[in-house]
């Protein structure tokens, strides 16, 4: 691309009022593009200067410092072979300035550091090309056919896709089949209503977009989104990677000699083409969930007979034979009292509820005890709460259940810490239950992936077993870009809930292709063109770009050379940060442009009082984050530059290095929260970073820096009111120390 670069100064919103326009064209200057300013870029007379120097002067490199890149994205978008970058001097420079007056000089630097970093910026970009599969795979493959399987797949054949559903049993339906009613679902939610799964299982099996795979399961999984290489096997017979594939003889030799040399670089057994291997778009991960074991509480004296789990009463009420008293245990008592049973849930609430109101209806006389520590029923379901609590023969009381013994031809109950105080004693003729909902990716690598990071998803014990990468903000989405989870494989819901979960995933999906057939990233950086780029000649097969990869978008080729996978791809960067070599980067984030970025930074050398401070910023809870604390106009330290980058995990250690040695007296991280309630949308990003950031203070250290003067610190994007202070403590402790040693060398 030969680039005509185009700069422009907005002096609205307050801008002109704190910042010398004249000093801030002169730093663009000198850096190396003219600027030209106006009093409102955003409108139809600033627009229209933009648009004539495009249209006179060929102008495709456009700078536009005014207010924050998050704002207006569309206004300022001038075309798809246009690079346009954004100078925030509205939310972090005019209005974090406080009681400043213009001509302030710290406020005046500040901006001009900033109009240097966008013009910076904008000379390293290039315009990105997209990644664009050759034959792309439409069709969508659909794991599991309950009602999450049976509805995902025929609301994508509803949008015009070709489905194919996968069911390991002789039959379609899943545990539905054995349910006698299911919740109300319509107001005034009093009554139980008939299933309808024969209705989801005769819409599935009468389109012709879906084609049905009963009593077969998925062997392997490789390949990326767009282009998935899906090969399958009978339900139940034994799952040999690699028992399914087609290779030829040479293709065998080289997985050999490739196992022998490294047993991490024998990827190709499980991504060489399998002639009889399916091709699919994306996949829909619906195989549902499994009660949780409760034999291990031995003072409730399971037996699968007297004493039942709550699905297996399930299966008794259909039949019509419920007994007269029964009670329904919440919680296991004893010494975890003050607990549910593992993986409990709102549903197990309602299950209960439903059930008792089995036992009223069939028995006369019926009686229905529910001890409970918890009873959850949000939304519209407390409407039927309520009405059960109303029912005659239906008891309900918070207990701590202590023991349950045969007593004649039925069982006594024993529970204490109920809401009279009193130890209660039950005489009833079964005890159920209330066994959680268990993913199943809980238990096995259910997926069966053929990832060089292993079949199954990553760190699934974090979170329960449930598979989403970002449960938060990204629902039914999964580590691994394509694959997207619904119903009781992502979190226990209704049957209601789950019919909305399973179209959901199936729109996750479409997505998904559809985007992978424009070359675009589909999430969280939706409709990013880039991907990694490698220069290879200068790998030396280290595997950090492997490992740390969030996704798995990466492989090794038989040699142990990363093997990108660029539909895979999210585009966070956490393989360019993890390069020691510096090898990857991206068309408009990259090492060298971030690193120029740092560097066009004016340091004063001269006056101590001018320290200087870089600020990685991660742009999706610390950059809006700072952006709502200057729309609140709260006053921001003005020694520090803040530099926004796509993850945490995308800082090189190279930049701090290179901000040290060129004067910089402190650098420091801000991302999102890790750990247990993680909020990093990239997943490890946050986590990798404050890894790193560990052995750049010991590097400090051997240089004779205080390793404090490098520090990450955890936010949230509704941390707006608490990042001022956070820096300020940061920055109090690098004024302690003084400014850095090595300024002015």
């Amino acid at each position: 691309m030969n680039k005509v670069y185009g700069a422009y100064l907005c002096t609205g919103c307050g801008i002109g009022n704190i910042l010398d326009a004249e000093g801030l064209k002169t730093a663009a200057s000198e850096t190396g593009i003219e600027m030209q300013e106006h009093d409102c870029l955003c409108g139809a007379e600033g627009l229209a200067l933009i648009n004539k120097d495009i249209a006179d002067q060929g102008v495709n490199t456009i700078v536009v410092c005014a207010c924050s890149p998050r704002v207006m994205q569309d206004v300022f978008s001038f075309g798809k072979n246009t690079i346009t970058i954004r100078g925030n001097l509205r939310e972090q420079v005019a209005w974090v300035a406080g009681d400043a007056e213009k001509g302030d000089e710290f406020i005046q630097e500040l901006g001009e550091d900033y109009v240097r970093m966008a013009v910076t910026r904008a000379q390293k970009s290039e315009l990105p090309k997209p990644y664009l599969l050759e034959n792309i795979s439409k069709k969508i493959l659909v794991m599991g056919g309950g009602i999450a399987g049976l509805t995902a797949a025929t609301e994508a054949a509803k949008a015009g896709y070709e489905v194919t559903l996968v069911e390991k049993t002789a039959n379609l339906g899943g545990k539905a089949l054995g349910w006698r009613k299911m919740f109300p679902t319509a107001y005034p939610y009093s009554q139980l209503e008939q299933p309808n799964i024969e209705q989801l299982v005769a819409a599935a099996t009468g389109s012709s977009k879906i084609t049905v795979k009963i009593e077969t399961e998925v062997a392997r999984i490789g390949g990326a989104p767009g282009a998935f290489k899906v090969s399958f096997k009978a339900a139940g017979s034994k799952n040999e990677w690699d028992a399914p594939a087609k290779v030829t003889v040479d293709e065998q030799e080289k997985i050999d000699k490739g196992e022998k040399e490294d047993p991490n670089a024998g990827l190709q057994k499980y991504t060489a083409v399998d002639a009889a291997a399916e091709v699919y778009g994306a996949v829909v991960l619906a195989t549902g969930w499994r009660p949780a074991d409760v034999s291990e509480y031995a003072h409730l004296g399971y037996d699968g007979k007297k004493v039942v789990t709550n699905a297996e009463f399930e299966k008794l009420a259909k039949t019509g034979k419920v007994p007269a008293k029964v009670a329904f245990v919440q919680s296991p008592g004893g010494k975890d009292h003050d607990r549910d049973f593992p993986y409990c849930n709102s549903v197990t609430s309602m299950v209960a509820l439903k059930q008792a109101q089995y036992v009223c209806d069939d028995n006369e006389n019926g009686q229905a005890y529910i001890l409970y520590q918890h009873i959850r029923t949000p939304g519209n379901t407390e409407l039927f709460y309520k009405g059960m609590q109303q029912r005659d023969g239906v008891f309900m009381t918070k207990a701590a259940v202590t023991k349950v013994e045969e007593c004649g031809s039925g069982l006594k109950v024993t529970a204490e810490n109920t809401l009279l105080g009193d130890t209660l004693e039950l005489n009833v003729d079964m005890v159920v239950l209330a066994a959680g909902m268990v993913p199943t990716t809980a238990d096995a690598p259910t997926v069966n992936l053929a990832y060089r990071q292993g079949p199954a998803f990553l760190d699934l014990d974090l979170f329960d077993g449930y598979a989403d990468s970002h449960f938060i903000c990204f629902p039914y989405e999964t580590r691994r870009t394509g694959v997207y989870t619904c119903g009781g494989v992502r979190k226990a819901e209704t049957m209601e809930e789950t019919i909305d979960d399973a179209t959901g995933a199936a729109l996750k999906a479409i997505q998904c292709i559809e985007s992978a057939d424009r070359g675009v990233a589909v999430h969280p950086r939706s409709g990013d063109m880039t991907f990694p780029d490698f220069f290879f000649q200068r790998c030396t097969q280290c595997k950090r770009c492997t490992e740390e990869c969030p996704f798995g978008a990466l492989d090794d080729d038989a040699k142990g050379t990363p093997l990108p996978n660029p539909t895979r791809c999210r585009r966070c960067g956490t393989c360019m940060g993890a390069c020691p070599e510096r090898i990857i980067g991206f068309a408009d984030y990259n090492i060298d442009m971030i690193g120029s970025m740092v560097k066009s930074i004016n340091v004063p050398d001269d006056d101590e009082d001018k320290l200087r401070i870089a600020v990685f910023v991660c742009e999706n809870d610390a950059y809006p984050a700072l952006d709502m604390a200057g729309m609140r106009r709260n006053k921001l330290n003005t020694l520090v530059r803040f530099i926004p980058v796509r993850c945490l995990g995308s800082v090189n250690m190279v930049w701090i290095k290179d901000a040290m040695s060129s004067g910089m007296d402190g650098v420091l991280l801000l991302g999102c929260r890790h750990g247990e309630n993680y909020q990093c949308h990239f997943v490890k990003g946050s986590e990798i970073a404050s890894k790193r950031m560990a052995n750049i203070g010991e590097t400090l250290g051997t240089l004779g820096l205080e390793p404090e003067r490098c520090a990450a610190e955890q936010v949230a994007i509704s941390d707006y009111d608490k990042i001022p202070g956070i820096i300020e403590s940061f920055v109090e402790s690098i004024k302690e120390m003084g400014p850095n040693p090595f300024k002015g060398f």
